[in-house]
Order: structure tokens, then sequence, then C-alpha cells
């Protein structure tokens, strides 16, 4: 009798407790519908009786962007063009002209021409600016027009008219295929050492690590320097066979939680790895993210790799694509990944965004917790992959992030290069300190670089009605300016290898700027020195 109570009590419960989920479940369905209806009608009312036409298409992009805006960065919406270049950037090649772009008011301005390519072959420099193509003008056009001019079918001709200097020049280019390599560059250091630099995580990302580092085995290689500074991650599949390299077979690489428990998975090495045993040194800053936090992160976590540099980013969100209606795709945040002792190296916390005023709080706010190694070593979660050796430079200010970020760089390596006609010898270049000040002055004509201050003084200005205070006006905008160059004089170490490397680019092309820094990088230096130091490399990795 006692035990047909329990029964009928287990019973009940089970009963409640499915009714209130089924309640739960159409509840959220209603709301979902019901937001969908309204906004249905709202655009219908809009469409038939709004003053003007309105593009159905644009309105839709520009209202779903808006709303998954406050998410993440990560969670997009892709409208057809959107994913023909997300398709591009996985696979890591497409039918073009070879070249990287700004896209501006004045039309296409090149930011990197790709070597040996069809823009290289015909001349075109960084800087140029394509204001049109076979004949249409390309004058303050939307980015998602922009895009379509230059990539087509391979072996077609297109006719670009060129502004470059404010001289306009007339070019025929033949589109061609073109491949982007995750890898653009591995070279042998000294007699032992080899260095490989992955740039990016696309669909070729393993197979080309792989093809370096066994390149590199055969010239001698017995130590390596894996650089994935400035790499801001890609796929995570690809991620997780570049640490099986050096990681044992069937050892738990990353682990990833989720809302929905089949997205939910722990990745480990399938594959036998290339090396077990060589000493590596993973150089990594602050722009290193994603999977690149997974390769650096799994690395330390084994003690298979001793970390060196900047803290990384801090991404440890995973995304999927999710096929949608007409071509279009919803890319969205789904998981967190942890490495394999346990980190999540998530640095902000979307989900607590202060809706009032934007800001985005850290996880490290509420406190860092502690993981072990598997050597015993302490490790720390909540803030990216904080590397065992820090390199030595100057914490940037807020005016030299707005620098960074801005064109202004771009754009004196541009003036710089039209005013000296040659670099004598690349190895031993440097950008000096007397360099700099150039770049200071420089600094007064360009309009580019903006700080929040100068922004809303201007602001105020031009919309104060007093027309007596330009002289005021005048002086503390000079004072704003001493401001701002005092602020990035503070990190003038970090500013002038930036203007360094842009400038040999423009000269030699990133394969130069790799060639000159693996001789004059001060991390990739101090990495050599490292694995030159065996008992110092063991005494980082053991934990003691």
């Amino acid at each position: 009798m006692k035990n047909f109570k329990i029964k009928k009590r287990l019973i009940l419960v089970l009963v409640l407790g499915t009714i209130f989920l089924s309640f739960s479940f159409k509840s959220k369905f209603f709301e979902v519908a019901k937001q969908i209806e309204i906004y249905n009608s709202l655009f219908k009312e809009l469409n038939m009786y709004y003053v003007d036409e309105i593009n159905p298409a644009d309105l839709t992009d520009r209202a779903i962007k808006n709303t998954l805006k406050d998410l993440d960065p990560y969670t997009n919406f892709y409208n057809e063009q959107d994913v023909e270049e997300a398709k591009i950037r996985r696979a890591g090649e497409y039918a073009g002209i070879g070249i990287a772009v700004f896209y501006t008011e004045r039309g296409i301005e090149i930011s990197e021409i790709y070597k040996g390519f069809s823009a290289d072959k015909a001349g075109l420099k960084a800087g140029d600016i394509i204001v049109s193509v076979n004949g249409q003008s390309l004058k303050n056009m939307e980015r998602d027009q922009l895009s379509m001019f230059l990539k087509g079918t391979p072996d077609t001709k297109i006719l670009v008219e060129i502004d470059r200097q404010e001289k306009i020049i007339n070019k025929e280019l033949n589109r061609e295929k073109v491949e982007i390599n995750p890898v653009p560059f591995f070279e042998m250091i000294d007699e032992e050492t080899g260095y490989i630099t992955l740039t990016r995580f696309n669909e070729k990302a393993s197979s080309e690590v792989k093809k370096a580092f066994k390149d590199l085995q055969k010239k001698g290689m017995k130590k390596l320097v894996f650089d994935l500074r400035s790499n801001p991650g890609g796929s995570l599949m690809e991620a997780i066979n570049i640490s099986n390299f050096f990681i044992p077979k069937g050892k738990t690489i990353v682990t990833t939680k989720a809302k929905i428990k089949q997205w939910s998975n722990t990745y480990k090495g399938t594959n036998d790895p290339l090396d077990l045993e060589i000493p590596i040194v993973v150089l990594i800053n602050g722009s290193s993210a994603s999977a690149s936090e997974i390769v650096s992160g799994s690395l330390q976590d084994y003690d298979r790799a001793v970390i060196m540099g900047e803290r990384s980013f801090g991404k440890g969100l995973v995304q999927r694509q999710k096929e949608l209606t007409y071509g279009t795709q919803l890319k969205l945040t789904i998981s967190k990944y942890y490495t394999p002792s346990g980190r999540c190296i998530q640095e902000l916390d979307y989900t607590n965004r202060d809706l009032k005023t934007g800001e985005v709080p850290k996880f490290s706010d509420k406190g860092i917790n502690k993981f072990k190694t598997e050597n015993g070593r302490t490790v720390l979660d909540g803030g990216g992959v904080l590397p065992d050796v820090e390199s030595q430079n100057s914490k940037k200010t807020d005016a030299t992030e707005k620098l960074l970020s801005s064109k202004a760089i771009f754009n004196f390596a541009t003036n710089y290069f039209y005013k000296n006609a040659a670099i004598t010898n690349m190895d031993s270049y440097e950008f000096s300190s007397s360099d700099f000040k150039q770049f200071i002055n420089y600094l007064k004509v360009d309009t580019t670089f903006v700080t929040e201050q100068e922004k809303l003084f201007k602001k105020a200005f031009e919309s104060s009605e007093n027309n007596n205070i330009k002289k005021e006006y005048e002086n503390i905008k000079e004072k704003l300016f001493e401001n701002k160059i005092a602020e990035i004089s503070k990190n003038e170490d970090v500013i002038r290898i930036v203007i360094q490397n842009e400038i040999l680019e423009r000269y030699f092309y990133k394969e130069g700027v790799y060639q000159h820094n693996i001789k004059n990088d001060k991390t990739i230096i101090e990495a050599l020195k490292l694995l030159n130091n065996k008992d110092k490399y063991k005494e980082i990795l053991s934990g003691k």
C-alpha cells in the first residue's frame, strides 16, 4: 500500500512537470510567433504607406543586424553576398586580382598587394584607389556593391581606373584564381631552429602547417618557433588538428559546452602526432584569438610548449553557421570552449552587458580561477591565455589603441613610399626615433586619427552659435593634440614596429616583413634564446 502511494506521487510529479514544460514551450513559441507577426504587419504598413520608396531587402538586412548586435560581436546575419565572402574566407581561395582592400566613399582602396597575382603584375600599389571598374564609377557606393566588382569568373578581364596620388591611371587586369595561404612564411632561423607563422585557421591551415613542418624537418629542424601573433582564429576543427600535431592521440584538446546537448562535445586527438619531443615556443599577442587560443591553451595545459608574448584576446566562444531561406545564413554563438585543464578563456561577459551604456563587463571582474597543467603549473581563466614568458613591451594607452585602429599609419606609409624611392638594405632597416618624429609631424595634417575628446569638442564647437570663440577653440584643439601625442609617445616602441612593418611591406611585400623579422623581431630573438637554453626551457615547463 505504501509503495502504491509513493508511485502515485511520483506519477503526479511527472505529469505536473510535463504539463509545466509543455506550457513553458508553448508560451515561448507563442512569444516568438507574436513578435514575427508584429514585424510582418509593421513591414507591410511601412511598405504600403511610407511617403518614399523603401528597399525591402536593405531594410530587413539592417533590422536583423541591429537586432543581433546587442548579443555578441560574433552572432551575425549573412545576406547572399555576405555568405559568398564568408565562404571565401573559410576556403582561402577565390577568383580576383590579388589584393586586400578598404571600402571608401571614393571607391576601393588597396591595402595590400599579393605578390605574383594580377594586380601585382599590372603594377598596382597599396594606397591606390580604384575609382571605376569597366566604366562604372564606384563613388559613394555601399560596401556590398563594391565587393562585387573585382571578384568574378577566372580568366575574365576588367578595366580599372586608378587614382594614385591624385593622378589617374588606367589598367586592364585579368581575374585569376587567388589562393590565400594561411602559412605565408616558414624558414630556418638558424641551423636547428625552424620558424612557422600561421595567420588564420581556414580550411587549409592544418595541411599547410604540416607541409611547412615536414619541409623544415628535412632542413634539420630540431626546435620550433610557432608564431600565432595577430591570428584572429577560424575553424575549430583546424585548431584541433594542429594541436594534435604535438599532443598524443586520445588526449583531450578542447571541450565545448552548449545549451543544446548535441553541441556539447569533448574533442580528442584522433591522429598520430607529428612530433611529441621537439621543443616549441608559441608566440601570441593581444590579437591572437579563438582557434589561436585553443592551440596555445592546449599546448600550455599539457606543458608541451612555452607560450611567449602578450596575453591573448580572450575569445572563448564557438560559432556555427545555420542555413536560412533564400541563400542567407545565421552565424551564431552556440557554446563556450574549455581548455584541457578546464579553463574558459572568454574575457567579456556579453550576457550582462549594460543596456544603457553598452559597456560589457569582464568575467575576471568577478574573480579569476586557478587551474593546473599536467606538470602542476598554475594557469588562470577569465581573460585570454597568459604567456609563460611575457614580452617587455609598453602597455598600450587608449590613444594608441585608437591610432592603431585608424588609417593614419597606413596613410603615412603610403606617403613615405612615394617620398623614398627605395630601401637599400631590407635586413638592417629600422624605423628610428628620428623617423618617429616625422610621423608625429605627419599627424598634424592627418584626419583619420581622432580621439573621442577631439571628436566631442569639435561637435560642441560646430553646434555652438557663438562665433567669437574661434581663437579659444584653436587653443584647446592644439592642447588636445598635444595630449594625444603625449599618450601615443608612451608606446613609441610598439608604434615604431607597426610603422616599420607597414613600410617594409610596401617595398618587399609581406614576405619581406617576415624575412626582416626573423632576424630583428625582439620576441623571436627571445624565443630563440630560450630554445637554445635547454635548462631554462625545461625549468619553465617543469612546474617547479
